[in-house]
């Protein structure tokens, strides 16, 4: 057994009482979260709000470094075994006392959480074969295969109050509901507040639905008082009066302004503003396993998208340099892997994905679609920075070279279910590293599911290699960072060859804000009241 590697992490001192300038602020949103339950969607706008509101056993700072959270520290014992020491002197919202078995009861209730998106967070609790608690301030997690990531993953998972719920002595024991003995909780319980309860530096007020979220300060925090009695998060889906909010004063921040509308507040020294590189990659995930499938349609009556020398082909048929030009204005980087340059895992030099219409038609008539085929490419209208915008572009390119393309876009809260229930063909995508590596995007998506969805969870389009399954499988259980990035890379390379995912571009990630605020933009796109502070 090697020696265990200890992260002793020192917790911030708390503040107490709010400092005299505390005031309200007020964020325009250009994606709404789409529920306030903390384990509904693994989504960033919902995972940035409940921040707010939740901690996770460990977070990450703007850099996406992991720090510590409830937990102070925590140490590794070289194969599958993870001890946690936590905070102590926490306080929920509600006044009960946090310990031990909120930790039990969150881990569960991600496994018995009936109305999840796509498993959400299961895939990190399913890898469990057991959570004990030696005293109200340890937690041990074992895992089924050794989980070098542990603590990165554990802080986008919100730890809740066991008191919501009634039970009898808790235990990670799905089998027998962990000791539950009333209704798990569903989403609507948290939309409406009753069950709202956390340890995080804001408590919830009030939710409406294509209005607003209000937070109040949540005075027993255990870290820094917060400068802001009240947080107001607006949804403001266009960015044109997003930025005409702020102009205006109705807004203090906004988020994601249009690139090409920056230069109207650059000089203008009421304003500040920032730009943010982030690991969200932006692409298309196609179904490569159906016959046929839903939205394609083919002389031949096949599935083309099954393919390789289709699936190339429509790689060739993007010019990812116009869209970035065109429409992003800019604000993004070309994306020829899943995880920026630089990055763990990532490939340091990849090779270009070329734009060559005529490289393409040739394969498609090699692979017997002289005439080409029809498709529908699905898409978010209000998730990701300019993406039915992008998607109408992707449609034109194709149709270039003989794929006749619509597009059908519509609402994040219609799209996301439907797209889970694999009723696309060709789906637009995007996907930030919650861990900062390149195993993120590479376990989640390209990777065939296993019976406990730990891996594979989004693999709505059936793509399966059993050459890149074992090399993803080897790296997520490989400790060793050397080993595990040089893994990592070779899985990278053989996702990209598959062509099953059509990486776009890298969005960078704007905030813009009155001149009196200061902000610091964050890799993971998250929008943080706890970032905002006054310019003093």
């Amino acid at each position: 057994m090697s020696n265990p590697v200890l992260f002793a992490l020192v917790a911030g001192t708390c503040l107490l009482g709010a400092p005299a300038w505390a005031q309200s602020l007020k964020i325009a949103l250009s994606s709404e979260p789409t529920a306030i339950d903390p384990h509904y969607h693994d989504l960033t706008p919902n995972n940035a709000l409940v921040a707010h509101i939740f901690d996770g056993l460990t977070k990450q700072d703007e850099k996406q470094k992991v720090m510590p959270s409830l937990a102070t520290s925590w140490e590794n014992d070289g194969k599958n075994r993870w001890t946690f020491k936590l905070r102590q002197g926490v306080t929920f919202s509600n006044g009960k006392p946090f310990s031990a078995d909120d930790v039990i009861f969150s881990f569960c209730r991600t496994l018995k959480n009936e109305t999840a998106i796509a498993g959400s967070f299961a895939d990190i609790t399913g890898n469990f074969t057991a959570v004990e608690a030696p005293d109200p301030h340890t937690i041990v997690i074992t895992t089924k295969a050794p989980d070098p990531l542990l603590p990165n993953f554990l802080s986008g998972l919100a730890i809740l109050s066991s008191s919501i719920v009634p039970h009898d002595k808790l235990s990670f024991d799905p089998a027998k509901n962990c000791g539950v003995t009333g209704a798990w909780p569903v989403v609507g319980d948290f939309n409406d507040g009753k069950l709202t309860i956390g340890t995080g530096p804001y408590k919830f007020k009030s939710y409406v639905k294509g209005t607003g979220v209000e937070l109040e300060r949540n005075e027993k925090y255990w870290g820094p008082a917060e400068p802001w009695a009240s947080v107001n998060f607006v949804p403001v889906p266009n960015a044109g009066p997003r930025l005409a909010g702020l102009l205006a004063g109705d807004y203090d921040v906004i988020e994601n302004p249009a690139a090409r509308d920056v230069s109207r507040i650059k000089d203008d020294k009421r304003f500040g503003h920032v730009i943010t590189p982030s690991t969200r990659v932006i692409y298309f995930q196609l179904d490569v396993a159906r016959e046929p499938s839903p939205f394609v349609k083919a002389e031949n009556g096949k599935n083309p998208l099954k393919d390789p020398r289709v699936r190339k082909a429509m790689s060739l048929a993007i010019d990812r340099d116009a869209i970035i030009k065109r429409i992003m204005d800019g604000a993004a980087e070309p994306a020829y892997q899943f995880l920026p340059n630089g990055m763990f895992g990532a490939l340091t030099d990849p090779p270009k994905l070329a734009y060559d219409p005529a490289a393409a038609k040739k394969l498609l008539a090699e692979a017997g679609y002289p005439n080409g085929f029809q498709i529908t490419l699905s898409t978010t209208n209000d998730r990701y920075i300019n993406d039915s915008q992008i998607t109408q572009a992707v449609a034109q390119y194709l149709t270039q070279v003989g794929i006749r393309s619509e597009v059908d876009a519509m609402a994040r809260a219609i799209y996301f279910p439907r797209r889970a229930k694999k009723e696309f063909s060709v789906a637009l995508g995007g996907w930030g590293s919650t861990s900062g590596e390149a195993s993120s995007f590479l376990r989640q998506w390209p990777a065939t599911p296993d019976e406990a969805k730990t891996i594979g969870g989004s693999n709505y389009g059936g793509y399966s290699d059993p050459e890149f399954d074992k090399l993803i499988r080897t790296a997520i259980v490989t400790l060793d960072d050397a080993k595990r990035a040089e893994i990592l890379q070779q899985a990278g390379t053989k996702a990209i060859e598959g062509g099953a995912f059509i990486p776009l571009h890298f969005e960078s990630t704007v905030w813009a804000y009155k001149a009196n605020l200061k902000y610091v933009g964050r890799a993971d796109q998250f929008t943080m009241a706890m970032q905002v502070k006054p310019a003093q």
